[in-house]
């Protein structure tokens, strides 16, 4: 949970940046091709491939592909159809994503990460409906693909290290693989589609794509997925949602955008109610088991 709470602060802090300085400024594709090249600047001279698994190498190209690649192309382009708080709101859904995902690998239905789920998405709903701009359908679209690819990668992380029983150690040697996953994406989608026209113009485009690519998705992205291993779906898919009440902060303390600081209170603590109901699920599930057994 601590590298959750802190890259949800980190990344609150990015989400602002990307909409103040590089949305509508510099072409999506490059931005994020951008962004995976430092990323694996990072990474790739810690990369060691001897006794990784087939099936780990494989997986973790995979989950770099969904996670970063497809998600942050959706996102960019998204980003220039809505605002970010419109961003924000269409990003609700991603907890119900990672809940439904999880119960579909675990050939499972648990109702206690969806209900929980459900109720972090009202919050986040209250403090984020304001209405919708004309371009809301095309940019809910692309934002629905982009949650519903980062929560894949998240849960696919997250099943596949501890399947593969990988140390801390090894998951840090092997990330590099990730953003290989993720060029494999977004390569031909620069190349396809890309503006060369809408380039990076200013010292501050660059500053900005730097911060976003070592920090942001080097770092980012490996504690992230680290933190999703150590804890359960419900837990991670509320913590989705924990990006939203951040992200305003930051957007108020720092941007000075208006914030209705009401409706940010009460959708943060629904959210943090959301969070304290998935903790107790399990016990109060075995309590009524047990009781239901003693009433026999």
């Amino acid at each position: 949970m601590p590298y959750l709470i802190a890259v949800t602060l980190l990344w609150a802090f990015s989400f602002s940046l990307i909409g103040e300085y590089l949305a509508g400024q510099v072409d999506s594709y490059f931005a994020v091709l951008t962004r995976v090249l430092l990323a694996c600047l990072l990474f790739l001279p810690l990369l060691r491939l001897r006794g990784l698994p087939g099936r780990v190498i494989g997986g973790l190209l995979a989950i770099g592909a969904l996670q970063f690649g497809l998600t942050y192309i959706c996102l960019y382009l998204s980003m220039e159809l809505l605002t970010v708080p419109e961003v924000l709101l269409f990003t609700i859904f991603t907890p119900l994503y990672i809940a439904l995902l999880d119960n579909a690998l675990r050939h499972r239905f648990s109702t206690g990460p969806v209900v929980a789920t459900l109720i972090a998405v009202l919050g986040a709903g209250i403090i984020r409906y304001d209405g919708i701009s004309n371009d809301y359908v095309k940019g809910f679209l692309l934002l629905q693909l982009a949650n519903l690819a980062f929560a894949a990668g998240q849960i696919g992380y997250a099943h596949l290290m501890r399947h593969s029983g990988a140390s801390l150690r090894q998951q840090w040697q092997s990330f590099g693989l990730f953003f290989v996953g993720a060029l494999l994406v977004v390569v031909p989608a620069w190349l396809l589609l890309g503006d060369s026209q809408r380039m990076p113009s200013s010292g501050l485009h660059w500053s900005v794509l730097g911060w976003l690519g070592l920090v942001a998705s080097g770092l980012g992205f490996f504690f992230w997925n680290r933190g999703a291993t150590q804890v359960d779906a419900g837990t991670l898919g509320i913590m989705n949602n924990a990006l939203i009440p951040a992200g305003l902060l930051v957007n108020l303390l720092i941007w000075n955008q208006q914030a209705d600081l009401l409706r940010l209170a009460v959708g943060g603590a629904i959210i943090g109610l959301s969070l304290w109901l998935n903790l107790r699920w399990d016990d109060w599930t075995r309590r009524l088991r047990r009781s239901a057994s003693t009433d026999r």
